[in-house]
């Protein structure tokens, strides 16, 4: 179902604080993130060894982790440390996962602890890149992570689904191409010489540029594995190059989506736009973050509806596209990277 031998962002930095745990479940693991005294953020089995209660509704103590039903300590190592009037060190370790923390965000590995390597993180462009503003938010989505994956490698939606916002009868008309380099998976369209949609002209008004005027508009569909997808999108005044017009006539930015599976049928998707205008305006940074979360909330009913229709009718089999080949793609590499973990020939 979700590769585990990988890296997936488990929280937002800020999420973590310094008293209390955090609870979260990722492929199907119940995980208790907590921050120690040094500021480093450990992960540990969502599970206290003594009577099973969950450590995420504990405190933390230290460099440990109390569980907030008899007081159970426990280190970031899964190990016991101490528990009031007993002896618990002989109690066996629980499971801890790697953790690594880095530009607001704090990945985790769920698979063999002995396989992770901090150099597998994924390096995008804008990630801590001083020339982007950044700003995002998290949702719970109750569908299959994979079905995420396929609405965002196929803008075609936003005809629909975002009338009222960045949709545009220009996109169903302009032609979408899919190519694939090893496990990263393009699909891109490109239009010329037409209205921006309403969201584009706040970005150019935004960007102190007319939004009256034509634009060419560009939205390439990035997927890399276990399950990131980067949407370079834009717009730029006619005539200038379109995509490769100079920043002074354009609004250009990547559309961040880092999308980790809880379970078979629901998931946390963390979203956010990496602009490359303004970047250090928090005002303007905030306006897009609130403009941005309002498009990705027209998502989530479609989302959640389909997979209600789809576990309903297993059996049933889906149509496929030519505007579906990013999302085929993609699966096509998620799957070989299933079957290398279960070391199957693919």
């Amino acid at each position: 179902m979700y590769p585990l031998n990988t890296w997936y962002v488990a929280a937002r930095s800020h999420e973590i604080g310094s008293t209390r745990p955090l609870g979260r479940r990722i492929c199907n693991k119940a995980m208790a993130f907590f921050r120690q005294s040094s500021g480093q953020v450990a992960a540990v089995e969502d599970f206290c060894p003594h009577r099973g209660a969950p450590l995420s509704l504990g405190f933390v103590q230290g460099d440990t982790l109390v569980c907030g039903y008899h007081g159970l300590a426990m280190g970031g190592d899964g190990k016991t440390a101490s528990m009031p009037c007993q002896r618990v060190r002989s109690f066996p370790a629980i499971a801890s996962y790697p953790v690594h923390e880095a530009h607001g965000f704090v990945w985790v590995w769920p698979g063999h602890p002995s396989q992770a390597d901090v150099a597998l993180i994924p390096q995008f462009e804008w990630l801590g890149n001083p020339a982007f503003g950044y700003g995002g938010g998290l949702y719970h989505i109750g569908c299959d992570y994979r079905l995420m994956i396929d609405n965002l490698m196929d803008l075609t939606r936003e005809t629909y689904v975002h009338s009222n916002s960045i949709g545009q009868k220009e996109i169903d008309e302009a032609p979408c191409q899919t190519r694939v380099a090893g496990d990263h998976v393009i699909t891109e369209r490109y239009m010329e010489g037409i209205e921006a949609p309403p969201f584009w002209q706040m970005a150019l008004r935004l960007n102190g540029l007319p939004d009256d005027r034509p634009v060419d508009r560009w939205q390439i569909c990035h997927f890399t594995p276990p399950s990131h997808v980067m949407i370079e999108v834009g717009v730029a005044l006619a005539g200038n190059g379109g995509y490769h017009a100079p920043d002074a006539v354009k609004a250009a930015s990547w559309v961040v989506d880092f999308i980790t599976p809880e379970t078979a049928t629901s998931m946390h998707y963390f979203w956010g736009m990496a602009r490359r205008f303004k970047p250090t305006d928090p005002e303007l940074t905030e306006k897009i973050r609130e403009g941005q979360g309002k498009i990705f909330a027209e998502d989530l009913e479609m989302l959640e509806r389909q997979q209600k229709n789809l576990s309903a009718h297993p059996e049933r089999k889906l149509l496929m596209l030519n505007i579906d080949a990013g999302g085929v793609q993609s699966r096509k590499v998620i799957d070989r990277w299933l079957a290398a973990e279960q070391g199957v020939v693919a």
